[in-house]
C-alpha cells in the first residue's frame, strides 16, 4: 500500500557474532584480552588463564544478547 512506510529489521552484530559463543544454558562466553602479543614477558599463569574463554558477567551478557539475537 502506498501509505505505509517500510520498517527495516535489526541485524545481528557481525563482530559480536565472530567473537562470542553461547553455551547450552544461554551464557555468553568470549576470549579474554591481552593474549595476542608480547607473550614472552608474561608469566606462565597469565598465559594459561588468558588462553581460556571466560563467561561474560550478567550485566554485560544482556547487552551481548541484544546484539546477537535480533
Amino acid at each position: 500500500m502506498p501509505g505505509k512506510a517500510k520498517v527495516g529489521k535489526q541485524r545481528t552484530h557481525a563482530g559480536t557474532k565472530k567473537r562470542t559463543t553461547v553455551t547450552g544454558t544461554g551464557k555468553v562466553r568470549m576470549q579474554k584480552a591481552a593474549h595476542r602479543h608480547r607473550l614472552n614477558q608474561k608469566s606462565k599463569g597469565q598465559k594459561t588463564l588468558g588462553s581460556r574463554q571466560a563467561v561474560v558477567s550478567d550485566a554485560d551478557s544482556k547487552r551481548f544478547k541484544a546484539l546477537l539475537w535480533n
